[in-house]
């Protein structure tokens, strides 16, 4: 973030994305944690057998109907630090081995909804931009830039 207070973390094989706050360098603390599709959904290809932080496998993302294939990836966020824009491609030629659907269904862009004040993360349901349904195919989404930067970038106009 823009006042160094918060560090985003996206785990595109697991699946989560992570906010850490950062006021104390020397030590991180997890505020915030969403699951937005990855291997280790419940019913997916991996079957987690032990992990002292999961009670359960996160259940498949859906949102608008579409389930999210692929895992959180690129990150960019909103200047004001309030809205975290994910795309859940990686690398066509990883995407074919690790998510074959999301190559079949396309990638997805989502909005997370970031509590600046205490930490935290939570998936906004009414924004998705589906491309699987782009003209001429599905697509795979990686990386998105806002046109006058953004906090996650070095582009500044």
């Amino acid at each position: 973030s823009l006042d160094d207070k918060y560090i985003y973390f996206s785990n595109w094989l697991h699946g989560d994305v992570r906010q850490y706050d950062i006021t104390d360098p020397a030590h991180p603390k997890l505020t915030g944690q969403i699951f937005l599709g990855g291997s280790i959904v419940s019913g997916g290809p991996v079957k987690v057998v032990s992990d002292p932080d999961m009670d359960a496998q996160p259940p498949p993302r859906i949102v608008k109907g579409k389930t999210i294939r692929g895992g959180p990836q690129m990150l960019q966020l909103s200047l004001d630090g309030k809205r975290l824009y994910v795309t859940t491609s990686l690398f066509g030629p990883w995407d074919k081995q690790f998510y074959p659907d999301l190559v079949k269904e396309g990638a997805a862009m989502l909005q997370v909804d970031v509590d600046i004040e205490k930490g935290g993360l939570s998936l906004n349901e009414d924004f998705l931009v589906d491309f699987g349904k782009m003209p001429g195919g599905p697509a795979l989404a990686h990386e998105v830039r806002y046109p006058g930067g953004d906090c996650s970038s070095d582009i500044w106009m």
